[in-house]
């Protein structure tokens, strides 16, 4: 993998000048995958609903929302895709393409194939989680665990989720947070929650 970084300096009415922000630009070779199938309708890791037709990925540490063009080198073919799950979690695997990005560029019939990767937009992590406890269908049994999450101290909020899902969420949750939340969240009951960007 090679790297480099570039640094960009924010002028403000010509006079004011702003921290330095460093973004680092990748150049990556490695193996692709693609994923669809059980996991259409999902959630992914940032907390969207996966779609194999959108032209997103799965990538182990980009931040979400990164931009990413992945080429096939045997076809020169190449997708813009948008980083929104976490994953391959295979040895060798880069990146984790849905169906539509695959197709786009060939490597769908394949499975698995090699490519090549450049960050083309580095979007900025956020330093907030949202910790997703539950998914409900009726309304009141998601009200009913919110109101419970208060009795222990906690800052629940409910979320409308498409089809009558009730998700019962803590949201802004700081990053430095997340682990002592989860522990606490298991002590109650609930040690498979679901951390997410948004």
């Amino acid at each position: 993998m090679r790297r480099r970084a570039t640094i960009l300096t924010i002028l403000t009415a010509g006079l004011l000048t702003l921290p330095l922000i460093a973004e680092e630009l990748h150049d990556i070779e490695g193996l692709a995958s693609w994923y669809g199938g059980k996991f259409q309708g999902r959630l992914t890791a940032n907390g969207e609903v996966f779609d194999t037709n959108q032209l997103t990925a799965a990538h182990r540490t980009l931040p979400f929302g990164t931009l990413v063009r992945v080429t096939n080198p045997r076809n020169e073919q190449s997708v813009v895709v948008r980083i929104n799950d976490r994953g391959p979690f295979v040895e060798g695997r880069v990146i984790d393409l849905s169906r539509a990005a695959a197709e786009r560029i060939g490597i769908a019939a394949a499975g698995v194939a090699a490519v090549d990767l450049e960050v083309v937009h580095w979007a900025r992590e956020s330093t907030t989680r949202v910790i997703q406890i539950a998914a409900f269908s009726e309304r009141t049994n998601a009200v009913s665990l919110a109101t419970r999450l208060e009795q222990h101290g906690f800052a629940p909020a409910l979320e409308d989720g498409t089809a009558g899902v009730y998700r019962v969420i803590l949201p802004d949750v700081a990053l430095d947070s997340v682990d002592e939340h989860r522990r606490r969240l298991a002590a109650i009951g609930h040690p498979d929650v679901l951390v997410r960007s948004r």
